[in-house]
């Protein structure tokens, strides 16, 4: 009799389906949604091929990094948000690249001592920016001890800085005034004590690389660095070239004294 009313009961008053649904209300923030499962192991595989990829580029960027031949390189290698370590080494033998007069630009030659030889330096990081690169030097307490921003374009000047101009000394306002024949500026350059010429042309293979005559040479009228520029005006059979190299200043005044005289 008992189980024929509990019988009864549920078929006229649905008390065993309420009960249920309560309990399934009750407990339904605490249960997985439709599909959840598979969506967490989708997530969890594409995490997976997310980190894989990222390895993968960052050991990319490592070896693209180490087959870098310059700065420049540097910079066309690495994409923005991407970076890498710079071993010591490897930062020493890029700027050991660039000409004296040119590496100054980047970093001194004793501050770069001192960072990579007497400092707490611990490692280099390169980031690629848009734009450029940034390169920081990281002490052993995780410190940034020397950043260096550089974007493409100043990387360009700095190692092509020396690179032949098409046209003349006229044609540059930095030389007006200061423009004189071959002849004279040779003889000045000439009568300079031996140990002084040196200094007067940091990379005197730049001139050498030239072919044609030289004209005419200018000396710029700013100081830069410690350095005075001075332009070379080639002329070939079809045009004319200038080609920039530089002087200390000490040396290019010497050098200017000599030309007053001459002048005189």
């Amino acid at each position: 009799m008992l189980t024929a009313m509990v019988v009864f009961s549920e078929f006229r008053f649905d008390w065993f389906e309420n009960l249920v649904g309560s309990y399934l209300i009750s407990t339904n923030e605490f249960r997985s949604e439709t599909g959840a499962v598979w969506e967490k192991g989708k997530q969890t595989s594409n995490a997976r091929e997310y980190i894989n990829k990222m390895i993968s580029q960052k050991e990319d960027a490592r070896q693209s990094v180490h087959k870098a031949s310059s700065f420049s390189g540097l910079a066309s290698r690495l994409l923005p948000g991407e970076w890498v370590i710079l071993e010591k080494q490897r930062f020493k033998a890029l700027y050991l690249t660039l000409e004296k007069s040119t590496a100054l630009k980047l970093i001194e030659p004793a501050k770069l001592l001192w960072l990579l030889n007497g400092s707490s330096l611990d490692r280099i990081f390169c980031e690629g920016i848009k734009g450029g690169i940034k390169i920081y030097f990281i002490d052993s307490e995780n410190r940034v001890i020397k950043q260096i921003d550089l974007k493409k374009q100043d990387i360009l000047d700095i190692e092509n800085g020396e690179k032949p101009v098409s046209g003349n000394l006229d044609q540059i306002d930095g030389f007006a005034g200061r423009i004189f024949s071959a002849e004279k500026f040779f003889d000045a350059l000439f009568k300079l004590p031996a140990d002084i010429i040196p200094d007067l042309m940091e990379n005197p293979q730049a001139l050498l690389k030239q072919d044609g005559r030289i004209n005419r040479v200018g000396i710029w009228n700013e100081v830069k660095n410690g350095y005075i520029e001075l332009g070379f005006e080639f002329k070939g059979t079809q045009d004319s070239q200038v080609v920039f190299v530089k002087g200390r200043e000490w040396a290019v005044w010497q050098l200017s004294l000599n030309l007053k005289r001459e002048e005189n």
